[in-house]
């Protein structure tokens, strides 16, 4: 049997991510960004693209999908699956909790 390890990170108030941008976070020591997409709800994803190590927190956010800001490679917000050729990034789980930004990390 494996064991999962879940790391939190409560981030402070929801409200410090404007509708339609992205925030940089450290949850444990694993970088996160997390986005507020105008469409509604919280997605999380590995802060740094695989291609050249874009902020994808300071990306475009456009419906499910960030564009990372130096090279526009774009990251599905949901799952993290890269549409134009570079590596996949991890996505996590992001909730308001009682107006609290909470990410969990899952790590095997």
């Amino acid at each position: 049997m494996s064991s999962v390890d879940v790391v939190e990170g409560r981030l402070g108030p929801v409200d410090q991510i404007p509708v339609g941008e992205g925030r940089a976070f450290l949850v444990g020591d694993e970088p996160v960004a997390v986005f507020r997409p105008r469409s509604g709800g919280l997605h999380a994803l590995r802060a740094i693209c695989p291609h050249r190590g874009g902020p994808l927190a300071d990306g475009l956010v456009d419906g499910e999908v960030v564009m990372c800001p130096l090279h526009n490679h774009q990251f599905s917000l949901v799952d993290g699956s890269c549409a134009t050729g570079t590596d996949d990034v991890a996505a996590y789980s992001a909730a308001e909790e009682d107006g609290e930004l909470v990410v969990r990390l899952r790590h095997t």
